[in-house]
This record gives structure tokens, sequence and C-alpha cells, in this order.
């Protein structure tokens, strides 16, 4: 059986405004999980938190840094919960687990329970990032990949299918990659991810698909047909 890990950013819970949370949103993501979980894979999502806050940007604006990354930390883990009570609403067996304690929200992070929860149907949620300041969801993604065994990280985008030679929202002449090597993807400096995440998935041989997750029916699409988006591998 498949294991994968999905990295969905905030903004997609959003609903097309800069922050808050989508109900409709958080469905329609919950919708495309249920359907690859129906079909047998095994799924831990990684949510980000741009639509609640930025801890950059609270940075860059003179906030402790620290500080800035473990709020970001608590907006994932809203998102997280957001996301479970949709997709328990559908009937889809679902845990939260947080790489910050909050025992009375979510179950901790342990490796062993997270693969237990896998192995006995579950979507597992990831909550908290990496539970450190200073590393970013793509990191956590990239981490809980490399120590769950999944052999492939969806990183689901939004408006845009795949990794592109310039932005495609400014340039008409922009081309897609339908496919790319770790080494290619940092030599060309394409900003897929951070460093720290590349090399955690090039060092253990974690593939990354990027898609686009606005498309409805995109994430099963995205699994039977890797060319509708970018393949990064080594």
């Amino acid at each position: 059986m498949k294991r994968i890990i999905l990295k969905i950013s905030g903004e997609a819970l959003s609903g097309g405004s800069q922050m808050g949370i989508s109900a409709e949103s958080v469905k329609r993501v919950a919708k495309e999980i249920k359907a690859i979980h129906e079909i047998g894979y095994q799924i831990g999502v990684i949510i980000g938190a741009g639509n609640i806050w930025r801890g950059r940007d609270a940075a860059d604006n003179g906030m402790e840094r620290a500080s800035a990354d473990y709020m970001g930390m608590l907006g994932t883990i809203l998102n997280a919960l957001a996301l479970q009570n949709a997709l328990e609403a559908m009937n889809v067996p679902t845990r939260t687990m947080t790489s910050l304690s909050i025992p009375s929200v979510a179950e901790p992070y342990i490796r062993r329970k997270a693969i237990s929860h896998f192995e006995k149907g579950y979507v597992v949620i990831l909550g908290g990032g990496t539970g450190n300041p200073f590393f970013s969801t793509d990191t956590a993604a990239a981490l809980r990949a490399a120590e769950l065994g999944a052999q492939m990280i969806l990183m689901a985008k939004n408006g845009v299918d795949g990794v592109y030679n310039a932005n495609p929202h400014t340039d008409l002449n922009a081309k897609r990659y339908r496919h790319l090597t770790f080494d290619e993807m940092l030599n060309k400096h394409l900003q897929v991810m951070d460093l720290t995440a590349a090399t955690l998935c090039s060092e253990n041989n974690i593939n990354i698909l990027v898609f686009d997750i606005n498309v409805e029916g995109n994430i099963q699409k995205a699994l039977a047909d890797p060319s509708i988006g970018t393949l990064i591998t080594n």
C-alpha cells in the first residue's frame, strides 16, 4: 500500500480571501482527500498557516523570530482541526497529531503511533510543523515523509500547475517543467521548497509532485498521471 504526504498551504483553506478559514474550501479539500483514501492510499497531511499567520512577515516587522514561528505552528493546528472535522463529517477515519503538546486538543506526534494509525486506515493530519522555530512546513513535510516511510510528497499549489522557468502569472512565455532532478531544481534556483526540505527529500529518495490543488479531482489525477504537474526526483 502506498503511503504519501500531502502538503497543503494554509491559503488553500481560505477560499480566495487573504485570511481566515473557509468552510467550503475545507470541505472541498476533504472531498479530494477522501477520494484517494478510498482507493487505498495511506495519507499524511501537512498544512501551512498562511491563511492565519505568517511568521516570517511578523519577524520582518520586528517580532522575535522564534515567537513568530511558534504562533505559525499554532495556526497550522487550527487548520488541522478544521480539516479533521470536515473529513470526519464525510465518515473518513482521521487522527490529528501535533508536534507541540496540546493533549486536550490532539494526540502528541509519536512516529510509531502515526504508523499504527496509517496501518489502521486513518488519515493522519500532522499539525505544528516540526515543533521547532526556524523550520518551514516544507521541511516538516520532508521530515515526516522520511521518518514515516512515505514514497512521495504531493505539494499542492494554489493556481499553479507545476514548476515553471519563470513566474507564469507575469510571464506569458513561462514554460512548465514536466520533470526535474533535485540538482536541477537547486542549480536553477527554482523556488519549490527550502533547501533543508529539498536536501531531506533528495537524501531519502522521496519524490515530489508539484500540482494545482484548485482543479477539482486533481489530487487523484496527479497520482495517476504525474505529467499534469512537475515531478521532482533524484
